[in-house]
């Protein structure tokens, strides 16, 4: 199985630089595995295709301003910082622009001597962990400090931070959005809620593990990054109960997914649990808990790409995307949905 096996060509122009005005007018592509059919739908239309006992889970992680700009204290060279996952208190692994200008022991300031971190582990792939110092609490300083770490294909500018958070985000320490998520408003899980469809919520905070390109020819030989997550016990026993039941469980966004398969996988069902998951699923991963997913389109050859190729077949997918296409769908981060039952 090889990388560029999950290639296809995306006019640029596809590529949704913005959020729509409101959340839910986006487009949704229902893929039916049954009938092995894809058809254009409008987002709010996902309600008709939910049934009572039907099970959400959404991933209530919230997106840090995880983008720094600092300069080294030494040279005075400007080092751009992503902030991907808090090992210890104080203590992140980051993205490093110009990584090999940072060593151990090296120090970057930003602002004006706001916040300080001082280099202590080097690792490959542009990766180094940092020691922050600062005074007061962290978030307000990564607030006054921090940009919204928007993906590289998003030219333009974010005039509302908040649309780059999903309604019901509530866990800091994501260094992106949980993209299938942006869909929802209030009002429309209201609408979900009233009509017997339970609500449950994971946490996993996303970093490199879901965005890193895969740079191997072989699928297989790709190495994901781990990345935290929680599940408490009050939404593990819904969803178990769920799943005894014979209700189905519905994935909103491919972290949800990950977040339960990682589980399910180690125990063989969904407990409470938290710890780091590095799961990879791609074409003939067996899955345990998820009957149905919502999620947004992704890029070629990325990992998410073979995971929804995993859940449907590879040949439903592409025709899916190729259709999506066809009708000028909106692709990635601000783009439309699609929905695999």
């Amino acid at each position: 199985m090889k990388t560029k096996d999950f290639y296809y060509d995306l006019p640029a122009h596809l590529i949704a630089q913005h959020p729509l005005k409101d959340r839910s007018d986006s487009r949704l592509m229902v893929v039916n595995r049954d009938s092995l059919t894809a058809t254009p739908k409008q987002f709010t239309d996902l309600i008709d295709h939910l049934h009572a006992g039907d099970v959400l889970v959404f991933n209530d992680s919230a997106v840090l301003p995880a983008r720094l700009m600092g300069v080294k204290q030494t040279t005075g060279a400007v080092i751009e910082v992503l902030l991907l996952n808090e090992q210890a208190p104080n203590q992140w692994e980051c993205l490093v622009k110009k990584a090999r200008k940072i060593d151990v022991g090296d120090v970057i300031i930003f602002g004006e001597n706001t916040l300080k971190a001082t280099c202590v582990t080097v690792k490959d792939d542009g990766i180094r962990v940092f020691k922050f110092s600062y005074e007061g609490l962290f978030l307000e300083v990564l607030d006054a400090l921090g940009e919204m770490p928007l993906p590289p294909y998003i030219k333009t500018r974010l005039e509302d931070q908040s649309r780059y958070q999903t309604v019901y985000a509530k866990h800091p320490g994501s260094a992106a959005a949980p993209t299938a998520g942006l869909h929802f408003t209030q009002a429309f899980l209201n609408q979900i809620k009233a009509k017997g469809i339970e609500i449950a919520f994971v946490t996993m905070h996303i970093g490199l593990g879901t965005f890193r390109p895969v740079a191997v020819v072989d699928v297989k030989a790709h190495k994901m990054h781990e990345e935290w997550y929680a599940l408490n016990t009050k939404e593990a026993q819904t969803i178990h109960k769920a799943k005894a039941e014979g209700r189905r469980v519905i994935a909103v966004g491919t972290t949800a997914m990950r977040t339960l398969e990682t589980i399910a996988k180690e125990h063989g069902q969904v407990v409470a649990q938290s710890g780091q998951s590095d799961l990879f699923i791609y074409p003939g991963f067996k899955f345990r808990v998820i009957d149905a997913l919502l999620t947004n389109f992704h890029l070629p050859e990325s990992t998410l790409m073979m995971l929804v190729s995993a859940f449907a077949s590879k040949e439903l997918i592409f025709a899916s995307y190729h259709k999506a296409i066809e009708q000028s769908f909106r692709f990635f981060s601000f783009g439309d949905a699609m929905f695999i039952e």
